[in-house]
């Protein structure tokens, strides 16, 4: 057993944990210490901080850690203020010679309680929030020409972005009113709100990786959180500039692509048995689903979107998130309606009509009841259903919203799903 260096009531520490401990502070001075000397060499400056410094502002604070323990807090205390005053000075000279910089003072400080962390075991925490401060560090010049791309009707928009996620959506009442109590405000609320963030965040990957490859990543990236919204904010773009309508079909069907994922995962969550039955099925509209997005993506990827032939459109479409809020809550009452006056024996239509508006809730509700309440054979019927009618909804919501062009491309790859699905169930049948 090791020989333990402290050993009081509520931290213990051996010699061969010291010694481990020391190893990564240093190793902790050292990358910060590397990445400040190599910027002031590249920068052609004096920074008062490299390798060195940084390794010893590490120790100091391991040190200081352990003189908390051996002796007083007091010592902690007085070291950290010390650094602190002789970091202040520094930035002042600084200043005054003109560099009003002031990252590699805090970085110090931190480098500080980094060091302190180590001493006490918070290691992994530790190695986190050094890589996270080399790579801000390392990213200043990046970091100055994204900012300096913004205009101020985006800033403008991101500030009313974070309004409403932060001040008005926590205030919204959780509780259900109207017909049947299904419309919740905050639920309603959350839509609005997730629709508005996905486009801002389509709007930025377009803006930072060209329409192209933008526009497909906001797909991507919207599909694992809603492929109904995708749809309508990349229908909409579509009618804004029909230029972009290829590119805005691929995103969308790359989206409803991986609505079919996101099925999967619940059932072999939920109801595994459920799930290798669905496999096969799924599996292979999974793979028509691919296939079509790939071929409409192969045969405009010729076609490139230059700047010049983008419109200006908003950062923020709040109105449009709005109209598509109003819209969901419009299905919930149909919902509703359908599953009160249709009963426990329409599971299958009920299937059908929940997927209007949420794949996800269907497939969890019917996993859970499947080899419970309903047979495998109905619950394998009833998702597939359910994936039918959200396919469907979110064609609709493509030929309503999108431009001529984004109709043709969809009718193709929905068409293409559906037919699958519906050949699928036959032959099951």
């Amino acid at each position: 057993m090791d020989q333990l260096l402290i050993d009081q009531q509520g931290f213990s520490i051996s010699k061969e944990e010291f010694l481990i401990r020391l190893v990564i502070a240093i190793g902790i001075g050292s990358v910060i210490g590397l990445e400040r000397q190599f910027r002031a060499i590249k920068e052609n400056s004096h920074g008062f901080a490299g390798i060195r410094t940084f390794i010893f502002l590490v120790l100091l604070g391991f040190i200081a850690a352990l003189f908390y323990y051996l002796f007083s807090p007091w010592i902690y205390v007085a070291l950290f203020i010390g650094v602190s005053l002789l970091v202040s000075a520094t930035y002042w000279i600084s200043a005054n010679q003109g560099d009003r910089g002031s990252t590699t003072e805090f970085s110090s400080l931190l480098a500080f309680v980094l060091g302190s962390m180590t001493f006490i075991g918070l290691i992994e925490i530790s190695l986190m929030i050094t890589v996270v401060i080399v790579v801000v560090l390392s990213s200043k010049f990046r970091i100055n020409a994204i900012v300096g791309m913004i205009t101020a009707e985006e800033m403008y928009d991101f500030i009313r972005f974070v309004v409403i996620a932060l001040l008005i959506f926590p205030f919204l009442p959780d509780e259900t009113y109207g017909p049947y109590e299904v419309l919740n405000p905050r639920e309603i609320g959350w839509v609005i709100l997730l629709t508005s963030g996905l486009g801002l965040v389509g709007y930025i990957l377009t803006k930072f990786l060209g329409a192209n490859k933008g526009i497909l990543l906001g797909g991507i990236v919207g599909g694992l959180v809603s492929s109904t919204a995708v749809t309508w904010i990349y229908a909409n773009k579509s009618r804004e500039n029909e230029n972009l309508s290829s590119s805005c079909a691929t995103a969308i069907l790359a989206a409803s692509s991986i609505m079919f994922v996101r099925v999967l995962i619940w059932t072999f969550i939920f109801n595994q048995v459920l799930f290798n039955r669905l496999l096969p099925a799924i599996g292979l509209i999974l793979l028509s689903a691919i296939g079509i997005t790939l071929y409409i993506y192969l045969r405009h990827q010729s076609k490139k979107i230059e700047a010049n032939e983008m419109p200006p459109s908003k950062p923020l479409d709040l109105k449009g998130a709005i109209v598509f809020g109003l819209i969901y809550s419009l299905i919930l009452l149909v919902v509703s309606y359908a599953n009160e006056n249709l009963g426990d024996s329409g599971t299958l239509i009920s299937s059908a009509v929940a997927g209007f508006s949420d794949i996800d809730a269907i497939t969890i509700s019917i996993s859970k009841l499947t080899g419970i309440k309903l047979d495998l054979g109905i619950g394998f019927n009833a998702i597939l259903l359910a994936a039918i009618s959200n396919t469907l909804v979110k064609m609709g919501i493509g030929i309503y919203a999108g431009s001529r062009a984004l109709r043709k491309n969809l009718l193709l790859g929905y068409g293409t799903m559906i037919i699958t699905t519906l050949v699928l169930l036959i032959l099951i049948s």
